[in-house]
């Protein structure tokens, strides 16, 4: 067998993934797209909910706090849940969950109460988080170790095709593209007829997320019935498994700083798209079905950017593209900051292309060489999605306290100086001597 090459630089190119896995790969694959459906979905609700519910971008931002929560709390126990009982059962339950999160938009659009909302956006992430935390370690092992970054590109490539479904969703079915002014709301209220333009727009989120969770429902049934190949350590005997522990991985530097990594990667790309409506209202003054059509182009710029980077990474290694790549989005998110109003729109629309390799690429550096520490390690990684739920609250307070979504933009552009760090020095396998007898 050939040694492996921690730069990714081979002498050959081995199969993509294990023969006899298709069906398996197909449908593990599909759910990098569901997840990406209302993660970016979010984007939209923030903008919805602002004016449905008459909330500042702070309360608005709280939306990502309650979704990336649910991935914080619960992707440990699916990591435990997958370790005792294997992939599939974990994944078969986060699509459940995912469902029934989906459903509970309808009460909640009832009774109108944003806080309940909020509850079912946490029900839904705490189902993706275990979609998530299985979805990637599973795709990561199945297959050649030398081809893992490889691997997970081309299975996260369908998450912007999620991501750019969610957007779009929304902005046709979501965005009414009623945007009332002062003059128009007195009006409202004088009728009588506020309250009832308000719920309206409120009930307008029901039917997607309805339609969503009944498809999310179908595909567990089709997990669930679809006989899945048993793993790396899954192959090993229950006697013999060595399940690693949690305090080894400390000893791991790569692995440390990718959750770093992986955190302030996640704060960068839902912070950008959260207010890149809100961005592009501030500086150009489009109607919200424009700008809608903007966030949709730029994940449509981010599908385009994972796929070329999994053709790249057949010819330059994963860590020197990422560092390249995030170079040259703290330059973009820069010229947000300095230059707001359509060179600014123009820059952080490009921002999504060259982030698009940063997840799969740390979450795949990051678990290398953990060995029976991968599921655990995994599932940290995963945690540090917690980003997500920091980086939109903090830039809704910069604003409200600068007025300037261009200044709130700095939140990304500190994320990716790191990530650039990480891809060029951080990165680098080191394995504790303890660990490295303990695999031998």
């Amino acid at each position: 067998m050939p040694t492996r090459n921690a730069n990714g630089n081979l002498d050959h190119h081995p199969p993509l993934f294990s023969a006899g896995n298709t069906l398996p790969f197909v449908l593990v694959t599909a759910l990098f797209l569901f997840w990406g459906i209302p993660s970016n979905m979010n984007d939209i609700l923030i903008k919805q909910f602002m004016k449905s519910f008459e909330i500042t971008r702070f309360r608005a931002g709280l939306i990502q706090s309650a979704f990336y929560m649910g991935y914080f709390l619960l992707a440990v126990p699916a990591a435990l849940v997958m370790r005792r009982y294997g992939y599939k059962t974990g994944l078969v339950i986060g699509l459940l969950l995912y469902s029934a999160g989906t459903f509970l938009f309808w009460p909640a659009a009832i009774v109108r109460q944003y806080g309940f909302f909020l509850f079912a956006l946490f029900v839904i992430a705490s189902g993706a988080s275990f979609l998530e935390t299985g979805a990637n370690s599973f795709i990561a092992l199945l297959g050649d170790p030398r081809t893992s970054e490889r691997r997970l590109n081309f299975s996260q490539a369908f998450n912007p095709v999620g991501a750019v479904t969610g957007v779009l969703v929304g902005t046709v079915f979501i965005f009414s593209g009623v945007e009332l002014n002062k003059q128009q709301v007195s009006a409202l209220k004088v009728a009588g007829t506020y309250e009832a333009y308000l719920r309206s727009e409120t009930l307008r989120v029901v039917t997607p997320y309805i339609v969503l969770g009944t498809i999310i429902f179908i595909w567990a049934l089709l997990i669930l019935r679809t006989r899945f190949p048993k793993v790396a350590e899954e192959a090993e005997p229950a006697g013999d498994r060595s399940h690693g522990r949690a305090r080894d991985l400390i000893h791991y530097p790569h692995f440390v700083r990718g959750v770093i990594a992986q955190f302030l990667y996640v704060g960068a790309q839902v912070g950008t798209w959260s207010y890149y409506i809100q961005y592009i209202q501030d500086y150009t003054h489009q109607p919200e079905k424009v700008a809608g059509y903007f966030l949709t182009g730029t994940l449509v710029a981010f599908g385009v950017g994972r796929f070329t980077a999994t053709y790249l990474m057949k010819f330059i290694s994963p860590t020197r593209l990422m560092g390249v790549y995030s170079i040259i989005n703290t330059a973009l998110v820069a010229a947000g900051v300095l230059f707001p109003g359509w060179v600014g729109v123009g820059a952080v629309f490009m921002t999504s292309f060259f982030m698009s390799l940063m997840f799969p690429t740390i979450f795949a550096l990051g678990i290398k060489e953990l060995g029976p520490n991968t599921k655990l390690g995994g599932s940290i990684i995963i945690m540090s999605i917690v980003g997500g739920a920091c980086a939109p609250p903090a830039m809704g307070l910069i604003f409200q306290y600068t007025h300037s979504m261009a200044i709130a933009m700095l939140v990304p552009l500190v994320c990716y100086t790191f990530i650039a760090y990480y891809a060029f020095y951080g990165s680098r396998v080191e394995i504790p001597v303890r660990a490295s007898m303990a695999q031998a």
